[in-house]
């Protein structure tokens, strides 16, 4: 006579422990930091903002500069475009209040100087928000992107 064996199978096994791997998982997205979160679409933003001046300084050969505001930043340098809205001509707040930027490269600068040239000066700026900070960069030849501080 046979006894059955007492236990659970391998694929019982499998089955929870993929299930607390989905709990883990849905637990850790709902805890994360949403300063964290604001400060990386800000930085993701901005980055594209940048790389967009930086084009419309190529194409229309007029200086494009980024300056911090203490409620945003503005672009100097652009016409602004009445029929276009999306126009980066003109002052843009933070998506946070909080959020301030720091202009790192180059030393002592108060503002990024986006063109007309294809080769700009190596530029870097810090984003911060309360005790979290993210730094975009550019080494003047490739666009500005989230770098390590």
């Amino acid at each position: 006579m046979w006894t059955r064996a007492r236990g659970f199978t391998l694929l019982e096994l499998l089955v929870v422990l993929a299930i607390v791997a989905l709990a883990t998982a849905g637990a850790t997205l709902a805890l994360r930091d949403s300063s964290t979160t604001r400060l990386e679409r800000e930085a993701l933003r901005l980055s594209a903002m940048l790389e967009s001046a930086r084009a419309q300084s190529r194409t229309s050969g007029i200086p494009v500069v980024w300056r911090a505001l203490p409620q945003g930043f503005e672009f100097l340098g652009l016409r602004p475009r009445e029929e276009d809205p999306d126009s980066l001509a003109g002052p843009r707040d933070w998506l946070d209040p909080q959020t301030q930027a720091h202009i790192v490269r180059p030393a002592n600068a108060q503002t990024l100087v986006l063109g007309p040239e294809p080769l700009i000066a190596s530029q870097r700026l810090t984003l911060l928000l309360g005790e979290r900070q993210l730094t975009l960069a550019t080494d003047g030849l490739a666009p500005f992107a989230v770098v390590p501080p």
